[in-house]
């Protein structure tokens, strides 16, 4: 029987990927309203909201991945991570660039951790 304490640890593990990776995708979308200040109108407003809600897309898919398949949404997390480090501009802020990069790659981690945690527990 697992101990009161290591069962806790795992609950926290379970649930902090998650709902760091939802708040996180909250946040990212939150850029894409920038498209109501362009001026378009009608369907290019939608196809333009679109685009910038793709990242948020990939994050939500990368969440239901993982919320059934740990490993893998880990992998998927921390490779979002290094995509936009290999893409990212000159001229960006260190800071931007370390949370932007560095959130997926701690809910990678999280996710990793459950994971070992749990079937090291059933083993």
């Amino acid at each position: 029987m697992a101990s009161v304490p290591q069962t806790l640890l795992l609950k926290i593990l379970y649930w902090t990927p998650r709902c760091l990776a939802i708040l996180f995708s909250v946040f990212i979308s939150v850029f894409a309203l920038d498209v109501f200040d362009e001026g378009f109108q009608g369907w290019k407003t939608l196809l333009a909201l679109a685009m910038h809600l793709i990242p948020t897309m990939i994050l939500v898919a990368a969440l239901l991945v993982a919320w059934r398949w740990e490993v893998a949404g880990a992998v998927l997390f921390i490779g979002v991570a290094i995509l936009y480090l290999a893409t990212i501009h000159t001229g960006i802020p260190l800071s931007v660039m370390f949370m932007v990069a560095g959130i997926p790659i701690l809910v990678g981690l999280l996710f990793l951790a459950h994971w070992w945690l749990a079937h090291k527990r059933l083993n």
